[in-house]
C-alpha cells in the first residue's frame, strides 16, 4: 500500500468527518420519522384503517423525486430509499394492527 501525503490524509479525514456527521444526522432524522409513523400506525389501528395508503405513497414518491431533482440527487435512488422506508413503516403498522410490538 502506498503512503498518503499528509495534506491528502488531512483532507480525507476532514471529508470523512463531515460524512460521519451527516450519517449521524440521517440516523437521528430516521428515528424521528419512525416515531411519527408509529403514531400514525397507532391512530390507524384504533380507527381500523389499513396499514398501507397507496395514494399517499404515490404522492410521497412524486414529492421526493422532485426534491431529489432539486437537490441534484438521483431521483431513482431517492425513490428506492423511500420505498425501503415505507415498506418498513407498513410492516410496523401491520404489527401494531395485530397487537404486536412495532419494533420487534
Amino acid at each position: 500500500m502506498t503512503e498518503t501525503a499528509p495534506s491528502v490524509q488531512a483532507e480525507l479525514d476532514r471529508l470523512r468527518g463531515s460524512i460521519d456527521n451527516i450519517d449521524a444526522a440521517v440516523v437521528h432524522m430516521l428515528a424521528e420519522r419512525f416515531k411519527a409513523t408509529q403514531q400514525v400506525g397507532l391512530l390507524k389501528a384504533r380507527n381500523h384503517l389499513p396499514p398501507a395508503d397507496p395514494a399517499r405513497e404515490a404522492r410521497q414518491i412524486a414529492r421526493l423525486r422532485s426534491l431529489a431533482e432539486s437537490a441534484r440527487l438521483d431521483p431513482a435512488f431517492a425513490e428506492k430509499l423511500l420505498n425501503f422506508i415505507v415498506a418498513e413503516v407498513i410492516r410496523h403498522h401491520e404489527r401494531i394492527a395485530d397487537g404486536s410490538p412495532a419494533d420487534s
